[in-house]
């Protein structure tokens, strides 16, 4: 007779400092576990304490707390599978990023992160102490390895582990998205299976907590770097595993290898699921954002509807003198075509009376900018009070252009408790809009068919704070300023390797001088959520006083 091994892999969304409901999680899918037979259910790391905790896991109540549930569910779960789980561990003074493995009502053996990440937004070398590579652990007749999510991006580790007499590696993962960010785990985790000869099971969380979105895509590879399983991207997912041992070792059966979806999608996806999280994990179930007739807030309208259903979204109208019929026209045709509520409150009469209070101290001086920002802020002051009022949390819509060179209003249109589109620059916003117009999905609670109305992706941005303006009045034309950009933000160029690429030197200048004096901003502005590796916030980490420039 063959041996026999069977995982439940359970890729969960859980909540951060929601003890009792991941836990209450973990009990339902080690139910499941034990009624297909499984030997042990694999859950991702840091799934007691929820990930990122960042520091709440230098409280000692937290994590003795995060410590006293692990416990329980060794306790509730002392019959069935074997569980693997990630929590803290406060241990003689020291706090570690540890993995459980419960069996018969208690903790069976305690696995300590060795390899603690400490770029993009990881932050763990300041959080814990490095723990020592811990050796395999027994399941009935197989020694198995757990390297835990960045141990297993270091060779030596699962080395380490295979001479210990591993024979097979499961990587438990609070691993968020970036696009791309797959090919690269994936590409990682073959080389370790080619190198120690021996089959690995990659289960990764999914969810949105604060900007990162873990995206699930659990998978399991056999010798050879042979893909045997693939769980779905961003979906909570249970699956059934069965290996058997052969004469050259384990290996996992054939199971269902759900294809991933292009790029397109899966922003769209992590900007909803983003959104959704966010909104129910902070207690909220309806949201409002201020509709202009223009593309970034028409995106982020749709994407609301997507989430959380037309139902719990509200778009209001502010219109000025500036605001054109064409304008009122297409947010009214958005709103009707999403099935969302539209409440139209003129700032006339709001802008007239700051107008004459500020006027003895204005007089004489030009009208300008401050007249312009006074609108957006009156606009930023109105939603927030209808936020206030009807407990409904505040959207904001700036893109990721916008807010690299500061186009927006520090208490006006930057007003508001998250940016689905903070890191999605404005050509991508532009494409975005267009790829939702011809799909629809199952995981999206907003009307099917064409939402947005194509003039509001063709007419030319603007902000409508005076007569006949566009953005490119301001700023280059997109197609140059996001070029640019991904070049100076995203991928640090000089300004001589931008220039070399093709852009004119005194336009990369003046665009770097923008990103730099805005810093300030970005510093205040809301969360949204990671679509790249250089998002604003935790992935880049600039002063906001910097005198700084690149005069090569």
């Amino acid at each position: 007779m063959q041996d026999k091994l069977r995982l439940t892999l359970a890729q969960l969304n859980p909540t951060v400092g929601d003890f009792t409901g991941n836990i209450a999680k973990a009990k339902a899918a080690h139910g499941e576990a034990a009624v297909a037979g499984a030997d042990m259910l694999v859950l991702p790391e840091m799934f007691v304490a929820g990930y990122q905790a960042q520091d709440m896991v230098l409280r000692d109540a937290f994590t003795l707390d995060a410590m006293v549930h692990v416990q329980e569910l060794a306790r509730a779960c002392d019959t069935g599978p074997a569980i693997g789980i990630g929590a803290p561990l406060l241990e003689d003074g020291k706090l570690y990023n540890a993995y459980f493995i419960l069996k018969g009502g208690k903790i069976t053996a305690t696995l300590r992160k060795h390899e603690l990440p400490n770029t993009h937004v990881f932050d763990e070398c300041r959080l814990f102490e490095p723990g020592p590579i811990s050796g395999p652990y027994s399941l009935g007749n197989i020694r198995i390895g757990t390297p835990i999510c960045e141990d297993a991006w270091h060779p030596e580790v699962s080395e380490t582990l295979a001479e210990s007499g591993a024979e097979m590696l499961i990587v438990p993962n609070g691993s968020p998205y970036y696009r791309g960010k797959f090919d690269r785990r994936i590409n990682h985790m073959v080389a370790r299976v080619i190198e120690n000869d021996m089959p690995l099971v990659y289960v990764n969380m999914v969810g949105g907590q604060d900007d990162q979105i873990f995206d699930g895509g659990s998978f399991v590879l056999n010798r050879g770097g042979r893909l045997a399983v693939q769980m779905p991207l961003f979906d909570e997912a249970i699956a059934h595993v069965d290996f058997i041992r052969t004469a050259d070792g384990w290996e996992a059966l054939e199971g269902e290898k759900i294809a991933h979806v292009d790029e397109w999608e899966q922003d769209y996806r992590v900007m909803l699921q983003g959104l959704r999280d966010y909104v129910r994990k902070t207690g909220f179930s309806k949201v409002l954002l201020g509709l202009s007739g223009g593309i970034d807030s028409a995106i982020v309208a749709t994407i609301a509807a997507d989430a959380l259903g037309p139902e719990n979204v509200r778009c209001v109208m502010l219109p000025s003198e500036y605001t054109s019929q064409e304008s009122l026209d297409d947010a009214a045709e958005l709103a009707q075509n999403l099935g969302c509520r539209l409440d139209t409150v003129s700032i006339a009469q709001g802008r007239a009376a700051v107008t004459q209070t500020l006027a003895p101290l204005f007089a004489g001086l030009e009208q300008g900018l401050t007249e312009e920002n006074i609108q957006s802020r009156l606009r930023g002051l109105l939603l927030m009070a209808m936020s206030n009022k009807f407990g409904e949390m505040l959207l904001t819509t700036g893109n990721k252009s916008e807010v690299a060179v500061g186009y927006a209003t520090i208490y006006g249109d930057m007003a508001g408790g998250y940016n689905p589109i903070k890191d999605l620059y404005k050509m991508r916003v532009f494409e975005s809009c267009r790829w939702r117009n011809a799909n629809h999905r199952d995981w999206m609670l907003g009307p099917k068919g064409e939402v947005i109305p194509p003039r509001i992706i063709d007419k030319p941005p603007t902000a409508e704070l005076r007569d006949d303006q566009k953005d490119s009045d301001s700023l280059p034309e997109y197609e140059v300023l996001d070029g640019i950009l991904e070049l100076l933000v995203d991928q640090d160029n000089s300004v001589a390797e931008i220039v070399a690429a093709g852009y004119d030197r005194d336009v990369v200048k003046r665009v770097e001088h923008l990103v730099f004096i805005s810093e300030y901003k970005r510093f205040q502005s809301a969360p949204g959520p990671r679509l790249t590796h250089k998002a604003f916030w935790l992935d880049r980490r600039y002063p906001m006083v910097n005198r700084w420039r690149d005069n090569a």
